[in-house]
């Protein structure tokens, strides 16, 4: 067996407070990288595609690390929050399922000790599997720049493949979620080579929830991942089961819809056409579970 390239010198510096890192980072740009996980960092490290001259260490800023509910608030998740924490904390469980459930999905159980959701959305990866929970939860992310900190909507964050809004001299430090629709249901569902510990070929997110004031009396968000350059919402089928009884004829129209909305690449992993055939299936999954729970609660 050959024996792999160890890592590059770099200087390691643990930051104790925001303002250390965007000076490092405004100073160096490139030359210094950041480190919550480091599950993608120190492989691109080993691997010879990185050869920073700094490496900042996030995990004991000030609130990075933690998980904070309020009733009024929502919840607010620090960026080196790992996915394990995320998959069983009790709160998001009872109140953000759908988030529980997609950092559960990502990789596997000794990678989640590690992987962190503010790494998981930083590196965008088309086939993150938090992206399409963050789009439909509606979360905003918190920027901080030499100046102050900033937020963005999840839908405005991604620009394309490993590419974000973030400028050179800015970190995210937390991801905001507002509170959740009541009686709302959600599910995501994910389509990789084996079971688990596998990248997602299509991931697919539905939270629905009820709302009088639309034409068939419920909401649906749909998010889709590892389809298109960026994740995304399906809003035309969104629209779509906003106008219609919800039921079997709707959910595959939407379906449909969200099919077209997809644009994938063919690759080692999987054709176009294959992915975008699941993203219809796996819709029409997903609506029909969300569908179900929303009647049981009725």
């Amino acid at each position: 067996m050959f024996a792999r390239p160890g890592l590059p010198s770099f200087e390691y510096v643990r930051a104790l407070q925001p303002s250390q890192v965007v000076d490092i980072l405004r100073e160096h740009g490139q030359d210094a990288r950041l480190l919550m996980g480091g599950t993608d960092l120190f492989p691109s490290l080993r691997d010879g595609a990185l050869h920073p001259q700094f490496v900042i260490d996030l995990k004991q800023l000030p609130g990075l690390g933690d998980i904070v509910y309020t009733p009024s608030q929502g919840l607010t998740v620090g960026a080196a929050v790992t996915m394990n924490r995320l998959a069983s904390h009790p709160v998001l469980l009872a109140r953000y399922s759908l988030l529980s459930d997609a950092a559960r999905s990502v990789a596997s159980y000794q990678i989640r000790n590690r992987a962190t959701l503010g790494g998981n959305l930083c590196n965008a990866s088309p086939c993150a599997d938090t992206s399409p929970a963050t789009l439909v939860l509606e979360a905003e992310f918190v920027l901080q720049g030499p100046d102050a900190a900033r937020l963005v909507p999840a839908t405005e964050f991604f620009v394309g493949p490993g590419k974000t809004v973030l400028r050179p001299d800015e970190f995210m430090t937390a991801i905001r979620f507002p509170l959740p629709p009541v009686h709302g249901a959600a599910t995501y569902q994910k389509l990789g080579r084996c079971r688990s510990g596998d990248l997602s070929l299509v991931g697919v997110a539905v939270l629905g929830y009820p709302d009088p004031s639309s034409v068939s009396g419920y909401r649906f968000r749909i998010g889709l991942g590892s389809v298109a350059p960026t994740p995304l919402r399906a809003s035309l089928a969104e629209e779509h089961l906003a106008a219609q009884p919800p039921g079997e004829s709707a959910f595959a129209i939407a379906a449909e819809k969200a099919r077209a909305a997809s644009n994938p690449i063919t690759d080692v992993r999987g054709t176009a056409e294959y992915q975008q055939a699941m993203v219809q299936a796996l819709t029409l999954r997903a609506l029909k579970e969300v569908w179900a729970r929303l009647k049981e609660a009725d």
